[in-house]
């Protein structure tokens, strides 16, 4: 296995196992203001797309220098890789749940796993097809979603994707 596949692999268990582990840190840690900043405070599609940025996010800033000297592209991958798997949580959960008419707790494990690795192979492919080397508009964007995550935690608009989905299994 090379060293980007082995980084894939790792990364893919280190985001699925701390993003389902994050799912109960706020209320393991008593609801603290500045946990909820960072793990989520309720079921809302917003506050679990914190499952899969925070712990991505914070393998490719931890990880990637290891291998960023042999895959010069691995943080625009990785990058893009978050963007692509946020994208597919409320993609897949709306979808899902709207042909169904409501959700339940195993497919929405599965369609995390399945984001987390679907952003992965997107980090694969983006690593080993490298075209730009280091892109300051996804360093923005980045950035800015862990501002947009914290403001919109404390702030939430009033649309769907910030409300708070009925029981499992109610329509």
């Amino acid at each position: 296995m090379n060293d980007l596949k082995r980084f894939c692999v790792i990364g893919f268990f280190v985001t699925t196992v701390l993003g389902i582990l994050s799912h109960f840190v706020y209320d393991w840690t008593g609801r603290g203001f500045l946990i909820g900043l960072f793990f989520p405070v309720n079921e809302s599609t917003w506050e679990h797309m914190k499952l899969l940025f925070f712990p991505m996010f914070l393998f490719a800033l931890v990880a990637g220098k290891r291998i960023e000297q042999q895959y010069p592209c691995i943080y625009n991958a990785m990058f893009t890789g978050i963007l692509v798997g946020l994208a597919l949580i409320p993609t897949l959960f709306y979808t899902y749940s709207g042909i169904l008419g409501y959700h339940v707790a195993w497919a929405n494990i599965a369609a995390y796993i399945l984001c987390v690795l679907l952003a992965y192979v997107v980090v694969y492919k983006g690593a080993m097809t490298c075209k730009n080397k280091d892109s300051k508009v996804l360093r923005i964007v980045m950035y800015g979603l862990v501002v947009a995550f914290m403001v919109f935690t404390v702030y939430p608009p009033e649309i769907g994707l910030f409300e708070v989905p009925p029981p499992e299994g109610m329509r």
